[in-house]
């Protein structure tokens, strides 16, 4: 396998995290007595440009079909983040009516209806059917469509070239990282900004954060490499951001490079510079990721059995991909896990992928009032716990597995 950016012969193993289904291929009652499909999931790192990607491609037009269940509204701290965003960037990049403003992956159109609000004209991309049509009825103009050179071609054709063009997490998404930044190149008004948000390697190798690995996220990126990549396609980053979100994750700021209109700031240095400082620019840092990873593996299989001999009852929360990839590695079932809640009545009344568990309303805590509660989506886990805090009343606990075992 050549690295999806730089075409460098890959030999160096990441993370190999066995097989496992699609995280997002949730199963109907119906489906249960069919087989699965189960893909490799190893992750090698590029010991030339250090972007670390999935080595087995499963095609994105099978991973975001049209009964893609992820719909991003269903988070209020991920509406209100993008809520804040629309706020910030509007005022920074004096958008108006006679801006356009493009989202990439615009999903159920849960931040370009902040964009709608405020009279700025909107378009949203987004492939799968299930998503898209939930953003159109709010009013939203979508396109849907896999982004890359062959449609920003087609924008640019129609002078829908953009003022504003974004992504949160869907850059790690793309299976070519290449044809993906040529389009925004190509998509963008000559002074106009691209901002891209994604969980940041460095917090997910920190951290422990291996539950976010998982087919649909194509490549896990540093900073550095998102420059070398983005430079690659003559667009400057002049900005960047660290952010909370998702563990931890960057915004970058990218226009032309003959833009130099736009000035790079020094918090582009800094960040390089913190990457350096923990190594990111040698192969030897990637190494050694699995013993962290197994350590997680072995600490919460055990915690489950002891407490299951005890007999006492463990649920979960949060019927998020990071929950399937953690469950399938640790080889989990129903036996040892009832049940996972979830807010989404998409999920509601399916089965989790591989581990077969199945997904119910909120209202099955109460009833079923479990000794333990898992949170899979770690990364909200204040808003859940916040929003579970009744199950006190039974002295319930939370169990956080990651970045290690933590019960709460």
């Amino acid at each position: 396998m050549k690295c999806r950016f730089c075409g460098n012969a890959l030999s160096h193993v990441f993370l190999d995290l066995g097989t496992c289904p699609l995280s997002n291929a949730f199963l109907s009652k119906e489906r249960l007595d069919l087989p699965e499909v189960y893909y490799p999931l190893k992750l090698f790192t590029c010991d030339k440009c250090f972007l670390v990607q999935v080595a087995e491609q499963k095609a994105a037009r099978d991973i975001f079909s049209g009964d893609y269940i992820y719909f991003s509204s269903y988070s209020k701290l991920w509406l209100n983040h993008a809520r804040n965003y629309v706020a910030m960037i509007s005022r920074r990049l004096e958008l108006n009516q006679s801006s356009l403003v493009i989202e990439v992956a615009s999903n159920d159109g849960y931040l370009l209806q902040f964009v709608k609000e405020k009279g700025i004209p909107c378009l949203g991309i987004e492939p799968a059917a299930s998503t898209a049509e939930v953003a159109i009825a709010k009013g939203i103009d979508v396109v849907q469509d896999f982004f890359g050179t062959r449609l920003a071609l087609q924008l640019r054709q129609q002078n829908r070239q953009a003022d504003l063009l974004l992504g949160a997490n869907v850059l790690a998404h793309v299976p070519d990282i290449n044809d993906f930044v040529e389009g925004i190149k190509i998509a963008l008004k000559p002074g106009g900004t691209a901002t891209m948000e994604f969980p940041h390697l460095l917090q997910l190798i920190e951290d422990n954060q291996f539950d976010t690995i998982y087919h649909e996220h194509f490549s896990y990126l540093s900073f550095q490499t998102v420059l070398n990549v983005f430079a690659a396609h003559e667009l400057t980053l002049y900005d960047v951001e660290e952010m909370p979100t998702h563990g931890g994750s960057v915004r970058v700021y990218a226009r032309h490079a003959s833009n130099q209109g736009l000035r790079v700031s020094p918090a582009v240095d800094q960040l390089l510079d913190k990457e350096k400082a923990h190594g990111m620019h040698q192969i030897e840092y990637y190494c050694g990721f699995q013993k962290k990873v197994d350590r997680v593996k072995y600490d919460f299989v055990s915690f489950l059995i002891a407490e299951k001999l005890k007999g006492r009852k463990i649920a979960a929360y949060g019927a998020a991909a990071k929950g399937n990839t953690l469950l399938n590695y640790a080889g989990l079932k129903s036996d040892l896990i009832d049940f996972v809640a979830d807010a989404s009545p998409h999920k509601q009344g399916k089965f989790l992928p591989g581990s077969r568990i199945p997904v119910v309303s909120e209202g099955w805590i109460r009833s079923n009032r479990p000794d333990y509660i898992i949170v899979f989506p770690w990364n909200i886990k204040n808003e859940i716990i916040d929003q579970l805090s009744y199950v006190r009343d039974w002295h319930a606990k939370f169990i956080i597995p990651i970045p290690t075992l933590e019960v709460l």
